[in-house]
């Protein structure tokens, strides 16, 4: 067992409100230089919608992530070496600029400057690729709140339009906010020909070498999230760095998490078994990846791998944050957040807690009982967001891994009304495999948790970080294959 710690973050997709404070803020925070106007490392999607770049969740086009082979090893789906050096200079996998959209400006100077005349001064959007008038037909945020309107373009509503268009009346929708998901497999390092993308040892963050990076653009192309955006005024890649400077040495939390105002960001340390990642990533069947990734987790408690960790170099500051990582909870004890799109074999490092809302309220409407755990749970599938539509976000298709972690969510809300008006009937706990007092601690953390209970992240001292690079530097990076 080779211990190592990686910084994760979970959301909360019940508590986003698409308000997309997350965006500007990193916008304005790392991507408002020349080459990066149509970057955006950090987005909220409406889903169902097409997403950004449009439709990037369909792997049979863009063929990001991983796959198996014949001797379920694992491979690239964009192809190997020899693929990589034919296409060298041109990948025929990497999403056009017609997939995000064109960025444009407009001539500010014509509406102060303009001359007096009878009616006002109007100015015209032009491209700020070819400089040339621009009639607009997309943009970052152009399907936002479009939900059904959106569904035909949408990967993961593919066998489910007829069933999202009859609920048009009853019309659902949720927000999606990415990020690049740092994953423990990560295709685009594998990717890069150039070995310009790595992974931090230290942390987990995957970061862009702007030195080695020759361009070639491979590294967009195999992620299967399109997180690696190409600035075209530098020719080098660039993606989302977790805030790392902040995060790693000040243990402040990622700007994105800062500005949130639905508070839907948890951030923190997990422990993991890096021997355990590719025979993770190589599970056979794909309804079982949710539960493999899970079990790469470790847990800080257990005195073998707090042990295991001090012998690997890792800071106790960092050992201590993960014993309180709220991420750790929502992951792996009380089994409520899932990754994003697991099939993709990558390990994802950003989770979400699917959406229940609304529930209570239209359960009564339908006729079901709100107060008796046996009729929640049994109204699961009558939700308006169908089950099979987030599974296939969320879970590879596996509806039941989205069923428990409803199934948690609805007992907790059972379980605290209960307390709100002084009832004394059994609660629901035993039905999702969690005592009282975890319901109690999960509504905690979702509900009211306080800023220091939401982010868990050490401060890194100077002394400590040069002993864990003197440490790393005697081990050599494990790079996945190409």
């Amino acid at each position: 067992m080779r211990v190592r710690a990686q910084i994760m973050m979970v959301m909360a997709l019940d508590k986003c409100i698409g308000c997309h404070t997350c965006s500007v803020t990193c916008k304005q925070a790392w991507t408002n230089r020349e080459g990066t106007d149509y970057m955006w490392w950090n987005n909220v999607e409406t889903r169902p919608g097409a997403g950004y770049p449009r439709q990037w969740e369909d792997q049979d086009h863009f063929k990001g992530g991983w796959t198996l082979d014949g001797r379920g090893r694992l491979r690239l789906r964009a192809g190997g070496r020899a693929w990589k050096l034919g296409t060298i200079f041109a990948s025929f996998e990497m999403p056009t600029i017609d997939d995000y959209y064109e960025p444009w400006t407009y001539n500010y100077s014509a509406l102060t400057q303009a001359p007096l005349g009878d009616g006002p001064p109007v100015i015209r959007a032009h491209s700020r690729l070819s400089g040339r008038p621009l009639d607009l037909r997309a943009g970052p945020n152009w399907d936002d709140d479009l939900a059904g309107f959106e569904v035909a373009c949408d990967p993961s509503a593919r066998s489910l339009e007829d069933q999202v268009r009859l609920r048009y009346e009853n019309l659902f929708l949720f927000y999606l906010p990415r990020l690049c998901n740092h994953c423990l497999n990560p295709s685009c390092v594998a990717s890069c020909p150039s070995g310009a993308l790595y992974k931090r040892e230290q942390d987990g963050i995957v970061l862009v070498d702007q030195n080695a990076c020759r361009g070639w653009r491979h590294c967009v192309a195999g992620c299967p999230y399109k997180k690696v955006y190409f600035n075209r005024t530098t020719g080098k890649s660039e993606k989302c760095i977790l805030c790392y400077a902040g995060v790693t040495e000040d243990g402040r939390p990622t700007v994105c998490s800062q500005s949130c105002v639905g508070r839907i960001r948890y951030l923190g340390v997990v422990l993991y078994d890096l021997d355990a990642v590719t025979p993770a990533a190589e599970t056979p069947a794909q309804a079982d990846l949710v539960e493999a990734q899970r079990d790469v987790l470790l847990d800080p408690r257990d005195p073998a791998v707090s042990q295991a960790a001090q012998d690997a170099g890792i800071p106790h500051p960092w050992i201590t944050a993960a014993l309180r990582s709220p991420v750790y909870a929502l992951a792996k004890e009380f089994r409520v957040a899932l990754p994003l799109h697991p099939e993709a074999r990558t390990l994802p490092m950003v989770w979400y807690v699917p959406p229940l809302s609304p529930v209570l309220d239209s359960l009564r409407a339908i006729g079901y009982r709100s107060d008796d755990p046996a009729e929640v749970f049994g109204a699961l599938a009558d939700l308006r967001i169908p089950l099979a539509y987030v599974a296939n976000i969320l879970a590879g298709g596996e509806v039941r891994h989205v069923e428990a972690a409803l199934r948690r969510l609805a007992a907790m809300r059972t379980h605290m009304r209960r307390l709100e008006l002084g009832q004394t009937t059994a609660s629901p706990s035993a039905e999702v495999g969690l005592s009282a007092e975890q319901l109690e601690r999960l509504y905690r953390l979702l509900a009211i948790a306080a800023y220091e209970e939401r982010y868990v992240v050490p401060t890194a001292h100077r002394e400590a970080d040069a002993a864990l690079q003197g440490h790393l530097d005697e081990q050599p990076l494990r790079r996945g294959r190409r």
